[in-house]
């Protein structure tokens, strides 16, 4: 019985996500503010996350290769003219394959990558661009944070210096701005999760970025009670070789009643905070 009503409350949430124009969960920010902006571009399957917040901006990851002139292009449509920071969550292409065009195409402030050696042409050719612009890149590892304009940037992951799985580097970043708050995850696994648990990091989100595109390789219990969102966000492309994302875990969210954004389903999400609520809106 109990599969059955989370089967039910999977397709109702799958029913009434899909088609869905413009969504807010409350109010729109006040006039005159300069507020937190989250973007969710639209990468297929892949990664490329804007943070902007009173004139700064941050970019978390950028696409597979094949998306370097998108991602490129919806910066240069923002306006951007500068990226204060760049993360580059781990090399797997889907995240950092279209992160040297950027390099190359805006000035660049910090730049943070995990430290792990990685042999791809891809990861290469993102080193090679940081060494022609004689950026250094800093090693990112829980326990690090900053400030983008008025919001506070906290990284909580990596916090170990060798996983068998490359996922498991990872850059976890949790931004908070005023009372709202937003958790970036990569495609950091489960074993990533019990050592942010272990540490003792306060993880409550408001907002999920679900790890590795809602596989069930991530998003376990335990981490999902501690960030206990009630938004979440996967970054899918439709169809995928890997079935992302996993019934596992869609029914671990519909389970929590968390409300679930696929970029597969409504296009790039931009969420939109004045520090009290959080207005969600999508591109289709």
């Amino acid at each position: 019985m109990k599969r059955l009503l989370l089967l039910l409350a999977l397709l109702l949430l799958v029913v009434t996500g899909c088609g869905q124009q413009s969504v807010s969960t409350n109010q729109s920010p006040p006039e005159g503010t300069g507020g937190l902006q989250v973007h969710f571009i639209d990468v297929g399957q892949a990664d490329a996350i804007l943070v902007q917040s009173d004139g700064r901006n941050m970019l978390v990851d950028a696409g597979n290769n094949g998306d370097a002139d998108l991602v490129v292009d919806y910066l240069k449509k923002q306006g951007i003219d500068k990226l204060d920071v760049i993360i580059g969550t781990h090399p797997h292409e889907d995240h950092i394959g279209g992160l040297d065009a950027v390099i190359k195409n805006f000035p660049i402030g910090q730049v943070y990558l995990p430290k792990v050696n990685h042999t791809s042409k891809t990861y290469k050719d993102v080193l090679v661009a940081l060494k022609k612009k004689q950026i250094k890149a800093t090693p990112a590892h829980g326990g690090q944070n900053f400030a983008l304009g008025q919001a506070q940037v906290e990284i909580m992951a990596p916090n170990a210096d060798k996983y068998e799985e490359l996922n498991d580097y990872s850059v976890v970043c949790k931004i908070t701005y005023g009372q709202t708050s937003f958790l970036l995850t990569g495609d950091a696994g489960v074993r990533s999760e019990e050592e942010m648990l272990q540490m003792g990091y306060n993880l409550k989100a408001d907002v999920l970025k679900v790890a590795h595109h809602g596989s069930h390789s991530a998003t376990g219990k335990a981490f999902l009670q501690a960030v206990a969102p009630k938004i979440a966000v996967i970054s899918v492309g439709q169809p995928n070789d890997y079935g992302h994302p996993h019934r596992e875990t869609l029914q671990k969210l519909a389970a929590r009643g968390i409300k679930v954004y696929q970029t597969a389903q409504v296009g790039t999400i931009k969420m939109i905070s004045d520090g009290k609520q959080i207005e969600v809106k999508t591109t289709r």
